[in-house]
């Protein structure tokens, strides 16, 4: 058996369709196929089958898909055990957060990261998605839910803080007017809370944007229940429900136990401890 053949298995397996895994895999789909077809050959049965325009794996191909995924962890924490051996900070960490982190928290912050460790490189995906940390997707990952299982380390960032916002120059026929997030981040703690305050009021704008949303309420399209550390730095911004916010948020860090022990990544970690603990005020809002 070809052990690289294994990649190729995980990756059906996760994406479901040979496009979706050619594409992450950087191949073409004649290979994927080939390649799941040689694997098959050397253990002797089918591992997937064809349904609907999707690959779902058999019985035994479910079983084998377990292992394999376990293998690629594995080697990804054999990875991290080498790298591990340089001391010197430099080289890349990828984070991963929700964009509103990204873009409006993280990047201004940077210069003094850099300043500090100046071979260090830093890859920020700015993304809803849970990226998985296991199969380094990301080596750290910043994260508005507390994960209910995994490998990691995890520490307690920030109490984040939601109000209600709306324009600096309301207009008095939009009162009662809302702009909120679309349907994917409906299971959100915040959208759940609008969700009791809307009889009578009507929305006026979805988006899965954070920026889209805080822009929409500037402008005077309607009111929204928006972060405080944000919306309270938003010109054009109004904070409608007082001074406490309506509802609080945990922000949790998430790093794999091994890559944790590489300098850069530790680096890092540290770093984001401690910007998130000198600006706790604001996120508490």
């Amino acid at each position: 058996m070809n052990w690289d053949d294994l990649r190729f298995l995980v990756e059906i397996g996760r994406s479901a369709t040979l496009a979706a895994a050619a594409r992450h895999l950087k191949v073409d789909q004649t290979t994927v196929a080939r390649r799941l077809r040689a694997l098959e050959d050397a253990l002797g049965t089918p591992l997937f089958e064809r349904s609907d325009g999707h690959w779902r794996p058999t019985g035994v191909g479910a079983d084998v898909l377990e292992r394999a995924m376990r293998i690629e962890e594995d080697v990804a924490g054999l990875a991290r055990l080498a790298e591990a051996g340089a001391q010197a900070v430099s080289g890349v960490v990828r984070l991963t957060a929700v964009g509103a982190i990204v873009g409006d928290y993280l990047v201004p912050r940077l210069p003094g990261l850099y300043a500090r460790h100046p071979e260090l490189v830093v890859e920020l995906i700015a993304s809803n998605d849970n990226l998985n940390v296991s199969r380094r997707e990301a080596d750290i990952a910043i994260r508005l839910a507390r994960p209910e299982s995994g490998d990691f380390l995890i520490r307690k960032l920030a109490d984040v803080g939601f109000a209600v916002y709306g324009p600096a120059q309301p207009d008095p026929t939009r009162s009662n007017d809302w702009v909120t997030y679309d349907d994917e981040l409906a299971h959100t703690p915040e959208m759940r809370w609008l969700a009791g305050q809307l009889a009578g009021g009507r929305v006026r704008l979805r988006s899965n944007k954070l920026a889209g949303l805080l822009g929409a309420v500037a402008v005077g399209i309607g009111r929204a229940v928006l972060p405080c550390f944000l919306a309270d730095a938003t010109p054009g911004l109004v904070r409608e429900s007082g001074p406490q916010p309506v509802l609080s948020r945990d922000l949790w860090l998430l790093v794999h136990p091994d890559a944790r022990r590489l300098p850069r990544v530790a680096a890092v970690a540290d770093w984001l401890g401690e910007c998130f603990e000198a600006d706790a005020g604001a996120f508490r809002g």
